[in-house]
């Protein structure tokens, strides 16, 4: 079996809003690979290629990242933080999808490079139109550079 290239990397510790998450892009944009994650060590453990995800063999990094900032184990903004200072992550795009309209994590994640901010609508037929708009603009319109793994298999 061919695995597809990762498109979305998905970093959300609540199961309802994960679940909401991948019913929207697979309803509006079917095929489309996501990869979720739980908390920010294992985002960062992904992203990478440390602990769990040491031996991993994906072949390119994902097209966007969805990010929770209300993480347990390493907080969103410290996860921001290391994929955009680092050369070989900080070109992928970063959206924040969060319930924190906190004023100081708004200007903070823009500190740190964020390409996004959304705060997550309550209303199910809201947040599922702001995720199928999410990837029709991510996925089929944003123009990146060629994001190749970091990590190639074997390294």
């Amino acid at each position: 079996m061919t695995h597809l290239p990762t498109e979305i990397l998905l970093v959300e510790d609540n199961p309802n809003d994960a679940e909401l998450a991948l019913y929207a892009l697979h309803r509006y944009h079917g095929s489309t690979q996501v990869d979720v994650v739980h908390d920010g060590a294992e985002a960062l453990d992904y992203m990478f290629s440390t602990g769990a995800y040491a031996a991993s063999t994906r072949e390119s990094n994902p097209k966007v990242i969805l990010l929770d900032l209300k993480l347990p184990k390493v907080d969103g903004l410290e996860v921001l933080e290391r994929i955009k200072s680092d050369p070989r992550t900080q070109t992928i795009p970063v959206v924040v999808l969060t319930s924190s309209r906190e004023e100081s994590d708004i200007q903070r994640s823009y500190e740190l490079g964020v390409n996004s901010y959304l705060v997550k609508p309550i209303d199910f037929e809201q947040f599922t139109e702001v995720v199928r708009l999410l990837g029709v603009y991510w996925l089929h319109h944003n123009q990146l550079p060629f994001l190749k793994s970091i990590f190639p298999a074997g390294e």
